[in-house]
C-alpha cells in the first residue's frame, strides 16, 4: 500500500482544531503555535527525548511537546508532560519520576489559558 501526502489522522486534525479554537477563544497564543505545530508532515514534528527534557526542565514545570516523546535517556525530577504520543518507556520513565504523561486535550481542559505551559519542540 503506497502512503499519500493526502493521509490525514482524524485525531490529530480533530485536536488541531479544537486548539485553534481554544487559541481564539483564550486568546492564548501557546494554543496555536501548539496547532501549527501538530500540523506540520510526520517528519518535520517534534520527536523529543527524555534527557531533552530533563536537561530544559526543572522540577515542577509543566511541558507540552507537539509530537513524541521518546525514551531516550532519564528523568531526575517531577515534570508533567503533555504530548501528541509517547513511548511506552518514556511514559514509564516519567510516572515513575512522580510527573505525568498525558494527552494534549487533558492540558486543554486542565488549563484553557496556557499559563505556566512551556513548549519543548
Amino acid at each position: 500500500m503506497v502512503r499519500t501526502n493526502e493521509f490525514k489522522n482524524p485525531i490529530r486534525l480533530g485536536l488541531i482544531e479544537e486548539l485553534e479554537k481554544a487559541a481564539r477563544k483564550e486568546d492564548a497564543r501557546i494554543w496555536k503555535r501548539v496547532a501549527q505545530a501538530l500540523a506540520k508532515s510526520r517528519k518535520n514534528r517534534a520527536q523529543v527525548n527524555l534527557y531533552r527534557i530533563n536537561k530544559n526542565t526543572s522540577d515542577g514545570d509543566v511541558i507540552v511537546v507537539p509530537g513524541n516523546v521518546m525514551g531516550s535517556g532519564k528523568i531526575s525530577h517531577k515534570v508533567d508532560v503533555y504530548a501528541f504520543k509517547f513511548t511506552n518507556s518514556a511514559r514509564k520513565e516519567i510516572i515513575s519520576a512522580g510527573g505525568k504523561a498525558q494527552a494534549i486535550p487533558e492540558l486543554l481542559k486542565a488549563n484553557s489559558k496556557g499559563s505556566g505551559v512551556r513548549i519543548i519542540n
